[in-house]
Order: C-alpha cells, then sequence, then structure tokens
C-alpha cells in the first residue's frame, strides 16, 4: 500500500484519499466507474456518465498548516480530544449535476502544491475518455500489485504522478 498524491493504490486497487476500512467514507476508482465506499454515501458512477471529477477541501502542506497541525495533536494528546481524521472532498459531476463524496486524507500534514496539482490534473485526465482512462488507470495499478515497502519519497510520487498523467 502506497500513498501516490491524492491517491491511495493497495495492490491493484486505486482510491482517491486513504483507502478506508470497515464503513468508513472513501471513493474507490475502478475501470467500471467511480465507486463510493461507507455507509452514508454509497454509489457508482459509470466512466462514460462522469463528465468530471475534482477534489476539493484538500489541505496542501504550509508552514502555517504545519504549525496548525502541531497544535491539533498537542491539545488532542493533552486534552484526551478526538481522533477524528481530516477528510476532503470528490466532487462527481454527471448530466444529473454534482455529487458531493467525503474521503479521507492520506497525508497527516497535507500533500505538496506539486502533488496536489499533478492529481488534479490526473483525476482530469481520468474523464478524457475510455482509452485515456483505461491505459492511466491500468498503469496505476500495474504498480500498485508490483511495488513493495510503503509510500515513495516526494520526488519519487511526483515523478509517478507526471508519467501517468502522460500515458
Amino acid at each position: 500500500m502506497a500513498m501516490v498524491g491524492l491517491f491511495w493504490i493497495a495492490e491493484g486497487d486505486v482510491y482517491v484519499g486513504a483507502k478506508p476500512s470497515g464503513l468508513a467514507a472513501g471513493v474507490r476508482l475502478t475501470p467500471e466507474g467511480v465507486v463510493a465506499l461507507g455507509d452514508k454515501q454509497p454509489g457508482m458512477w459509470p466512466w462514460e456518465d462522469v463528465h468530471a471529477l475534482a477534489a476539493q477541501d484538500v489541505p496542501v502542506k504550509s508552514l502555517k498548516r504545519n504549525v496548525g497541525v502541531l497544535v491539533d495533536m498537542a491539545l488532542t494528546v493533552g486534552l484526551g480530544g478526538g481522533d477524528e481524521a481530516p477528510t476532503m472532498t470528490l466532487r462527481v459531476s454527471d448530466a444529473d449535476g454534482d455529487t458531493d463524496l467525503t474521503v479521507y486524507t492520506a497525508a497527516a500534514t497535507g500533500y505538496s502544491q506539486t502533488e496536489y496539482d499533478l492529481s488534479r490534473e490526473l483525476l482530469s485526465r481520468l474523464t478524457q475518455g475510455a482509452g485515456t482512462l483505461l491505459t492511466t488507470l491500468a498503469a496505476m495499478a500495474e504498480w500498485g500489485r508490483s511495488h513493495e515497502g510503503g509510500t515513495p519519497r516526494a520526488a519519487d510520487r511526483e515523478e509517478l504522478l507526471r508519467t501517468w498523467t502522460e500515458s
């Protein structure tokens, strides 16, 4: 399992955000379509119906954000606060309008601006037609099946995202 940009790739499965467990909210990208996961957001959008995918409310790294995360962690541990993970939104647009799906972030302190930008480009690429979609998802899934050892370093993640946006 590994995080690459806004994606979590576990063996051959590709998720937006962290891979959910149990009844937690999440989104899986399959060759058939966008699959909403979780107790309160079931649904499936076939790719031929998806006009656009957009990630919103994505935590992007900044000095201010990093200080805020450290303060939140100190307060959570020190005051016995909750352990709720940060979320972001994946907006799925089709002929019926927009549907906002909740996904948990996989990056504790946020995503780099470069990874965020490349991930947005990759989400857009997935809606450019069946050939592009299947080639891109297949490349991501194949990497996940052959990769061992956890999440790659930042430069390697960025290079993977660039490769997938060009495949």
